[in-house]
């Protein structure tokens, strides 16, 4: 008679920092848990940054560096920003959340292909042939999902950048600092800004410098051949060209997903449609659902079974006051989106001039949707009437109550503007 399978109470689609997040939870917690992920356990590829407040205590540990000295420019003048931002060692947050996880998690190389439920169990399927059953299953696939697939209105929006880390002569940022968005434009003629892009840059020590040319959020996204001929260009009109790269970056990503709908499969991460649509972070808000996610989990699975366990899953990662946050979010999205591109400045100097706890809130990943509303009114009210326009446009554009009651707010009273 053959054995049976072996059945594990959850299976993680994806190796990512979200997916191996939640999967250590869960491993902690005394689930048993099957990671299924292309590659074997590896420090994750991308550059991690985060506000050092918005990351677990946990992971003070897990940082290359933080820095004190961290500003923007929406025009000559930098805009200190007094708070302190983190780049993740990702070989160390890899060896951290693995060690948290400990025997109760088994990492398997492999690809999903698909899966199926049958009782009260899944089936899931890899290319290779494979099959593992699982009481239920996580997809943390990723920004396109694996099992899950995220919704974007109107079409994916997304957020661009080239990178590279290397040695320079002459720094191109300030030294001991770090510059989280930088917007002036030494390398386009004066009408060439109809696709904005930004400098974020890290001094990683010594001649070491982090440098990426950024597109906050468009549709369709700006290509990676454009953003490394701006890089390349700031770098020599500024006159810090560099002299030795050690690895180049690319990433590209949707910024505007839907709050998804709870199904039979539980999603995590940017495959749950948890990146910021105005900041572009999600690993940091992701390691801190972590462990409130997989408590609903093991709750409900000892107690009710795997499809409440699910359900709790979802409740726990969207309840219905960040379903509303994520709609009311989506409206800035909007906004942005129809900014005309040398407008954008003037936004993001309105924004950083607010009080250093409306900014913070507005890019935290739980702020409820009053606070968003009220904050985006205090940008409203404080931006130049051109940048007033395009909001007033993008809340007229939305349908349901969320956009009826920031274009209420929009109409009603507010300081007074600046010039244009």
């Amino acid at each position: 008679m053959p054995a049976a399978p072996f059945l594990t109470d959850v299976l993680v689609v994806g190796g990512g920092p979200a997916g191996l997040g939640l999967a250590a939870e869960c491993a902690a917690g005394g689930l048993s848990v099957r990671l299924v992920a292309p590659h074997p356990p590896r420090p994750f590829p991308p550059t991690y940054g985060a506000w050092l407040d918005e990351l677990p205590a946990w992971t003070r540990a897990c940082l290359a560096d933080v820095w004190t000295d961290v500003r923007v420019y929406t025009g000559e003048r930098p805009t200190p920003l007094l708070r302190p931002y983190a780049l993740l060692d990702n070989a160390r947050l890899l060896e951290a959340l693995l060690t948290r996880a400990g025997l109760g998690l088994t990492w398997t190389v492999g690809t999903v292909r698909g899966a199926a439920q049958v009782g009260e169990r899944w089936e899931v399927h890899g290319l290779g042939g494979e099959t593992w059953h699982a009481r239920l299953v996580v997809d943390a696939g990723g920004h396109p999902g694996s099992l899950v697939r995220p919704r974007h209105a109107g079409g994916a929006a997304l957020q661009t950048a080239y990178g590279i880390v290397a040695h320079f002569g002459t720094p191109p940022s300030p030294p001991g600092g770090m510059v989280w968005m930088d917007y002036r434009a030494p390398q386009l003629s004066a009408g060439a800004c109809a696709a904005p892009t930004f400098l974020y840059a890290m001094h990683l020590g010594g001649s070491r410098y982090l440098v990426e040319e950024t597109s906050l959020i468009a549709r369709p996204g700006l290509t990676r051949p454009l953003l490394e001929r701006r890089l390349h260009a700031r770098l020599a009109a500024q006159g810090t060209p560099p002299h030795e790269v050690e690895r180049e970056e690319w990433v590209a990503f949707p910024m505007n997903a839907a709050a998804p709908g709870p199904g039979p499969v539980l999603a995590f991460g940017s495959a749950a449609g948890l990146v910021h649509p105005v900041s572009g972070f999600q690993v940091a808000g992701a390691l801190r659902d972590a462990p409130e996610v997989a408590r609903a989990v093991a709750s409900a699975l000892a107690r009710r079974g795997p499809q409440a366990a699910v359900q709790a899953g979802w409740a726990a990662l969207w309840p219905p006051e960040r379903r509303a946050a994520r709609e009311v979010a989506l409206l800035g999205v909007d906004a942005l989106l129809t900014l005309p591109g040398e407008r954008l400045p003037a936004f993001f100097g309105a924004f950083f001039r607010l009080p250093a706890d409306e900014w913070r809130s507005f890019l935290a990943p739980r702020t409820d949707a009053g606070t968003l509303a009220a904050t985006m009114l205090r940008v409203f009210g404080g931006a130049p009437n051109t940048v007033r326009a395009s909001l007033a446009r993008a809340a007229l554009r939305q349908s349901g109550a969320s956009g009826r009651a920031l274009l209420a707010a929009l109409s009603g009273p507010a300081p007074a503007t600046a010039p244009d």
